[in-house]
């Protein structure tokens, strides 16, 4: 049974940093890619960032580039987002999500099967 979990969601002010976890169960982590998503109220989730099965390739969203950094520990099987210079759009819950393939880097929501049960960011002025 696949588990991802998130952690480390909160409050923020505008400017601050938070660092998401999501770590991963009954997958083999090292062949996923894993995607981090959002989705802030009234809208559809949107990609957020996405990092290779091996950790050496990442794509971000033009949202948030410059701004937030993926990484993953493989002997942890878990993923981060670390996310810097918040802003108040930046508002939404967060999820983490494993590729459908593996050694597949994708950007679509459609191309994740396994997802987390999400974590709420709030960024307040």
């Amino acid at each position: 049974q696949v588990q991802l979990v998130e952690s480390g969601g909160g409050l923020v002010q505008a400017g601050g940093s938070l660092r998401l976890s999501c770590a991963a169960s009954g997958l083999t982590f090292s062949t996923r890619s894993m995607g981090w998503f959002r989705q802030a109220p009234g809208k559809e989730r949107e990609f957020v960032g996405v990092i290779a099965w091996r950790g050496g390739s990442t794509i971000y969203a033009d949202s948030v580039k410059g701004r937030f950094t993926i990484s993953r520990d493989t002997a942890k099987n878990t993923v981060y987002l670390q996310m810097n210079s918040l802003k108040l759009e930046d508002t939404a819950v967060y999820y983490c999500a494993a590729d459908k393939s593996i050694y597949a880097l994708d950007t679509r929501e459609d191309e994740y099967n396994y997802w987390g049960q999400g974590t709420q960011i709030t960024v307040s002025s």
